[in-house]
């Protein structure tokens, strides 16, 4: 069952403005969370 896109969610879908931002975005977040010792691998090292 296919659901019907609007034109507005297709835009910022395939805007690739936006797409870069939020890989921006979430790239530090995902940076934050492993440098923050939630990686699981920082107690290798004691």
């Amino acid at each position: 069952m296919k659901e019907k896109i609007s034109k507005a969610q297709r835009r910022r879908m395939f805007n690739p403005i936006i797409q870069f931002f939020k890989y921006i975005y979430l790239s530090v977040k995902i940076m934050g969370i492993v440098s923050g010792g939630h990686g699981g691998t920082d107690k290798i090292n004691n």
